[in-house]
């Protein structure tokens, strides 16, 4: 298996809807609504070559439970919705999936007062002649 980077993640993750090029604490992220979606861990305590990705609690203890070999967590990213993830150890088709899945978890659904406000802040003004 070819050990993925994070071009790897910046290419599959821009191809997502919404999903934009960025920072997070001086280093590469993608974004989503402003949100981190996914970024290279900043903090001393990940190994090199890892993502960090934004994934509800109960999908990171299942992924820590089956494949502890490509996830991991740390005592700093315990309370956070994240998972690491070795680039090392993980196919292109499960990153691709995973960053999928961080999408959809931080997207807001449609219909939401949060989408409809944004779509609305977006729209032109009309002013009465």
């Amino acid at each position: 298996m070819t050990t993925l980077t994070f071009e790897t993640v910046r290419e599959l993750g821009l191809s997502l809807p919404g999903v934009i090029d960025g920072t997070a604490y001086g280093a590469p992220a993608l974004k989503l609504d402003g949100k981190i979606l996914a970024c290279v861990p900043t903090n001393k305590s990940a190994e090199e070559n890892c993502i960090v990705v934004r994934i509800d609690f109960d999908r990171r203890g299942q992924l820590l439970e089956r494949h502890p070999e490509t996830y991991y967590v740390t005592d700093h990213y315990e309370p956070y919705p994240s998972v690491l993830v070795r680039l090392s150890k993980i196919t292109r088709a499960d990153l691709s999936k995973l960053l999928a899945d961080a999408c959809a978890l931080t997207s807001p659904p449609r219909g939401s007062h949060t989408a409809d406000t944004k779509r609305r802040a977006k729209a032109p003004v009309k002013t009465p002649r």
